[in-house]
């Protein structure tokens, strides 16, 4: 008796956390016998081992759709953001955050038939929460939540969440980056949606992008005027601008299908809508539209085509409308967009279809058979219809006018919004590809270090890890990217090679002679035979920060990498070179 008080005594220290981390049958046996008996039975002994063995055959892995970021990815990437942010900055953008994950009430009813891809979190018996789906929702939540701000220009770099099949060479992925900016309050019709345009253009200019790009337009009030004049029933109009919006992926037989037999349209209503949706181009769609006699009564068209009739005349102001296509089929499926809308493609990003917009993009490029066999994918994740990363990635910016979003969470706070979002890790699969293709990315460097610190000497070497360190520090102190070995007497060609292998570009060398008087040598790595300085000059070490200084400089403005932007990463495209925006051709023809 007193064997099993004692035992139970042992059992009732046990936290309850601990309890309910024993719930298989094996696990159960193991916790009761270690806590009910001073040594554990041998059958015991070999279920813990079981356990073990289950452990050590756990498959280590990111979830699907997720992925970890490294070496020369992530120099890239952090580029690609740093270019973006400095071009929100230059307009005038503020950051913000927000939660990771909201209410599910704030992003329930806002994404239309997306809807079902939000990551609802599980039901803790508390607030039902689910994973932001985008950044532009939780933006207008937090208006509704500070009325008193009435205008600003904001900008956030953050990820977001969506149960979508993903394509991670695409950059369709359940987990990734946006990079969105909006400007709220209430301005003169199309100068804010003007301005978002011009920074879509300064970013992908700034990518090294030239003429590797076209903005896609469309005004809902005129999509919605064109479904009304061609009979479509109200209740129908989202579930059909979904259908058109497909436009850019499937040939018309296969929506017109989808609009008869899923959606309930009859087929003449469907014809008329190809009619209109078909249209693509320039100015003289919105001039087509003006005289078309059918649409004139419609109050919805005709607020549509006063605002791109402004909107035209801006964009010329801004040196933007080489870069447009007027197209009649961009629908946007999320359902808070009110008036004009938007979004990106780029040369190899349009998915295969019929769309004569993804032709024309790609004219400039190799033809691939539609009957050839794609090659397989390496990654098991990839189901798109080519292994070519830049190849079907879809849109890579996207947004537009959202005027009534903050109203449906506070009726008091109706700040009108427009917007767009990039999606970087889409942008990032294009960007890729393309420095993979022209030799870029071999010049990227996985770190920044501008100088190594080496020593040697002969016979009796200590290392000299101190004046190193000394060394290390002051620059360090100067503002200056440094390293040394970490081992007390490395080898001088071990030192070289790790300069090597970080792509340091210059070496400060320590000698035991040279000390003594009170000098260092200062070395470009990697300079050709016969330059004056293959060998390095000695410099004394009073003098070391400005020498090195001075050296970066001129390295700096021989290499042409004193701008900042993705180009400081690798030559994308020879075009970018002395470029500016509208100093081209126009991409689609008007």
């Amino acid at each position: 008796m007193s064997y099993l008080v004692r035992a139970f005594a042992r059992l009732s220290t046990v936290p309850r956390s601990a309890l309910r981390q024993y719930q298989n049958p094996k696990a159960s046996r193991v916790f009761s016998h270690s806590y009910s008996s001073p040594t554990l039975h041998p059958q015991v002994d070999e279920e813990a081992e079981d356990m073990g063995k289950d452990k050590a055959q756990l498959s280590l892995k990111v979830p699907k759709g997720t992925q970890d970021w490294e070496g020369k990815d992530m120099v890239i990437r952090d580029r690609i953001f740093s270019t973006i942010s400095t071009v929100f900055k230059r307009h005038g953008g503020v950051t913000i955050d927000t939660p990771v994950f909201e209410l599910r009430e704030i992003l329930a009813g806002k994404y239309g038939e997306d809807s079902k891809l939000i990551y609802d979190l599980q039901d803790q018996g508390g607030e039902l929460c689910s994973l932001r789906y985008d950044l532009t929702v939780p933006f207008a939540r937090w208006l509704a939540m500070n009325p008193q701000i009435q205008n600003i220009k904001r900008y956030h770099i953050a990820k977001v969440y969506r149960r979508d099949q993903p394509a991670m060479t695409k950059g369709r992925k359940r987990e990734f980056y946006q990079c969105d900016f909006d400007i709220a309050g209430t301005y003169d019709p199309m100068l804010p949606d003007a301005e978002i345009l011009r920074i879509i253009c300064e970013i992908f200019q700034e990518l090294g992008w030239n003429g590797k790009f076209s903005i896609k337009i469309n005004h809902r009030g005129i999509l919605d005027g064109v479904f009304a004049v061609c009979g479509v029933p109200a209740d129908k109009i989202r579930s059909i601008s979904s259908a058109v919006d497909k436009l850019d992926k499937l040939p018309w037989d296969d929506v017109r299908k989808e609009m008869v037999e899923e959606k309930g349209l009859s087929e003449e209503v469907a014809d008329k809508i190809w009619d209109y949706v078909q249209n693509k181009g320039g100015p003289e769609i919105l001039e087509k539209l003006q005289k078309d006699e059918s649409l004139k009564d419609n109050q919805s068209m005709q607020k549509g085509l006063s605002d791109m009739e402004l909107l035209f005349r801006y964009l010329s102001a801004f040196n933007v409308l080489p870069f447009i296509e007027f197209n009649l089929s961009l629908a946007r499926g999320l359902d808070y967009y009110t008036g004009l809308i938007y979004e990106v493609i780029t040369e190899g990003s349009a998915p295969s279809s019929s769309s004569s917009t993804a032709h024309s993009l790609q004219r400039s490029s190799k033809k691939v058979s539609s009957s050839s066999k794609p090659p397989a994918s390496r990654n098991p994740d990839d189901e798109d219809r080519s292994a070519d990363p830049s190849v079907g990635v879809g849109s890579i910016a996207a947004g537009g006018r959202y005027d009534n979003l903050t109203e449906k969470f506070n009726p008091r706070a109706l700040v009108p919004c427009v917007g767009i979002s990039f999606g970087v890790d889409r942008i990032f699969s294009v960007t890729k590809a393309r420095m993979d293709a022209s030799g870029g990315t071999e010049k990227v460097r996985l770190n920044e270090v501008d100088v190594f610190v080496m020593a040697f000497g002969g016979k009796g070497f200590d290392g000299m890890l101190e004046q190193r360190m000394h060394i290390a520090r002051t620059l360090w102190e100067a503002g200056i990217k440094a390293e040394f070995s970490y081992k007390v007497k490395p080898k001088l060609p071990a030192q070289f090679k790790a300069a090597e292998v970080g792509g340091v570009p210059f070496a400060v060398i320590i000698a035991e002679e040279e000390q003594k008087a009170g000098k260092v040598k200062i070395k470009e790595l990697g300079l050709p035979e016969g330059n004056p300085e293959k060998e390095g000059v000695l410099v004394r070490l009073g003098d070391l920060v400005p020498e090195v200084k001075m050296r970066l400089r001129r390295k700096g403005r021989r290499d042409g990498e004193e701008e900042e932007g993705i180009d400081g990463v690798g030559d994308i495209s020879a075009e970018t070179e002395g470029l500016k925006i509208g100093a081209r051709d126009p991409v689609v023809e008007s």
